[in-house]
């Protein structure tokens, strides 16, 4: 694969990434405008998962 593929393919991530979190970020303040969440519920559980290591996730998602 040249160069210019791979530079092509990283900007082809970084649109799909800026999309994802334009999504997420949209349903996030609709959830909030709504009265459904808590934009502090979202800090909280972001702190949470962002302390937990790859196999707690995993582990967390597999008791589900």
């Amino acid at each position: 694969m040249g160069d210019i593929d791979i530079i092509a393919q990283l900007a082809d991530l970084k649109e799909i990434d800026y999309r994802n979190t334009l999504a997420i970020a949209s349903i996030i303040e609709i959830l909030i405008e709504k009265g459904i969440i808590k934009r502090q519920d979202i800090a909280l559980k972001a702190r949470e998962l962002e302390n937990m290591t790859i196999s707690e996730i995993r582990k967390l998602r597999a008791s589900r």
